[in-house]
């Protein structure tokens, strides 16, 4: 079995070993302070990727990205504040359970539900993605330019309130990515006769502005210089602190379920573990027995977004290595590592990088037990140790590491500049509710895009005609059209029922 080479090739590389395991210290602190999500860690953690091997690169951030999804719920947990987005819905029950003096039990059942739908997540990625890989390799340009259009029109329309929002940022992104040399002609494209524009824009100064700066800038606006606060902890209850058998048991049809919300979520690029957390609390809420107890601090509440959040992590890796295609944020910067380390992401993949890719699995096995550990047995002080930290100090730190990731790559005052302005730019996003994740992945899939646009064209004489010459790139091309449409469908019926809604009160 393959997954057992991936370990001993995993094993074989002892600095890959220590990587994992700082990989799930970092993410899980990141994750654990409001606001600074495992997107903005890894994005300032780039550039130490760039002097280590591929592996240990890759599974670092890998890494990273996992235990960052689970570090959120310590926040939502004893801050009301979520870590992370897709944390949001454990805030609903993890915070009141605090406010009982039940936070050490609601932290286990967080870490306990993180884990389990970390896990199936990462086994429905081992044992499907070479399957898909086998299927996709026989793509060519014309396929994949049509995967490329599905997924563009897939994220701008499922990311975000609002569809046109979200083809603006998608549009914006394919604007940004074309600047430079035409890869074909050598002619500059929207340089402005400036040189430095003429390689284009890198990803790392990008990403930190986007997801680190603008990050900071909104968190500034929210906290006071005392920090946050947590609720007591402590409980006279002798099982305030742990998660019983019972309890468990009564948790695992429901995280069995909700695993399996999330694996699906997962695969479909754009969505990603927000919506899975409320997915999946939302149905584990309609299903229960007493609906009535939910949001009023009950395991059930925090067992159900944290599973579903987390078995997210191993399929968005799925349309990266079989298609190229990042299916979330995380995913968009490891397809930059992977190219940074000279490695072509794809359905060869698996034939010209084995060891690599299923090495890869194994560190995010290996990982998600190493935040389960330490999430166990010191999630209660990683919250307290951040809760004493005032703001006025943790987030001009993080500005300044910011400012060296930039700069760090290239040595280059001009990618600080590019960091600063996209800073503002990911700011104005925010607050103008354009989509920062759909902006970055069409920026990382524009480049291809427009290759296999090219190539199709030179392999045919049909023009245009050659992208329905093929079976499916039409089934692509149509399965984006269908969610484009049912997404406009959708905001119709919710139009027409709020208008209803308030004719009737009136």
């Amino acid at each position: 079995m393959y997954i057992l080479n991936g370990f001993e090739y995993l094993f074989a590389h002892p600095t890959a070993l220590l990587f994992v395991f700082i990989g799930a210290i970092t993410g899980t602190v990141a994750g654990a302070i409001p606001g600074m999500t495992s997107a903005a860690a890894i994005a300032m953690l780039v550039p130490v990727t760039f002097y280590l091997d591929p592996l240990t690169a890759l599974a670092f951030l890998y890494v990273i990205g996992k235990s960052g999804r689970y570090g959120g719920s310590i926040a939502a947990i004893l801050f009301n504040t979520p870590g992370t987005a897709s944390s949001a819905a454990t805030m609903r029950d993890g915070y009141p359970m605090t406010q009982q003096g039940k936070a050490g039990k609601a932290l286990k059942t967080a870490t306990v539900a993180s884990v389990f739908g970390d896990t199936f997540g990462e086994l429905v990625l081992i044992f499907c993605a070479a399957i898909i890989a086998a299927f996709t390799s026989t793509f060519g340009p014309p396929e994949y330019f049509a995967i490329y259009m599905m997924a563009f029109v897939v994220i701008s329309s499922v990311i975000g309130k609002s569809i046109i929002k979200g083809l603006l940022s998608t549009l914006f992104g394919v604007m940004i990515s074309i600047i430079g040399l035409d890869p074909i002609a050598g002619i500059p494209r929207m340089t402005m006769g400036m040189y430095s524009l003429e390689s284009g824009f890198s990803l790392v100064p990008l990403l930190i502005g986007l997801f680190v700066i603008s990050e900071v800038m909104v968190q500034t606006e929210k906290l006071d210089d005392e920090g946050v606060h947590v609720a007591r902890m402590s409980s006279d209850d002798p099982d305030a602190g742990r998660l019983t058998w019972a309890e468990f048991k009564r948790c695992i049809p429901l995280m069995l379920r909700s695993s399996g919300m999330g694996a699906v979520i997962g695969l479909l690029p754009g969505l990603g573990s927000a919506v899975a957390c409320f997915a999946a609390y939302g149905e584990g809420k309609r299903r229960s027995k007493s609906p009535e107890k939910w949001g009023t601090g009950i395991v059930e509440g925090i067992a159900a977004p944290e599973s579903a959040n987390n078995a997210v992590s191993g399929p968005t890796m799925i349309p990266l290595l079989t298609l190229g295609v990042p299916g979330s944020t995380i995913a968009a910067i490891l397809i930059g590592v992977f190219l940074i380390h000279g490695i072509q992401v794809g359905p060869m993949i698996f034939e010209t990088h084995r060891d690599l890719v299923y090495g890869l699995f194994a560190a995010g096995l290996l990982g998600i037990a190493s935040y389960g550990v330490i999430g166990y047995f010191c999630g209660p002080l990683i919250g307290r140790a951040i809760a004493y930290v005032p703001p006025r100090l943790l987030y001009p730190f993080i500005f300044l590491i910011a400012a060296i990731s930039s700069y760090s790559p290239r040595q280059s005052l001009f990618d600080i500049g590019v960091a600063l302005v996209f800073g503002i730019i990911g700011y104005i996003m925010r607050r103008t509710s354009y989509s920062t994740a759909a902006f970055i992945i069409a920026f990382v899939l524009a480049r291809g895009a427009e290759n296999a646009f090219r190539q199709s064209l030179l392999l045919s004489d049909n023009g245009m005609g050659v992208f329905l010459e093929r079976p499916i790139a039409i089934a692509f091309m149509a399965i984006g059209l269908a969610v484009l449409v049912g997404r406009i469908v959708s905001d119709l019926r919710r139009k027409h029922r709020h208008a209803e809604a308030a004719s009737g009160n009136s």
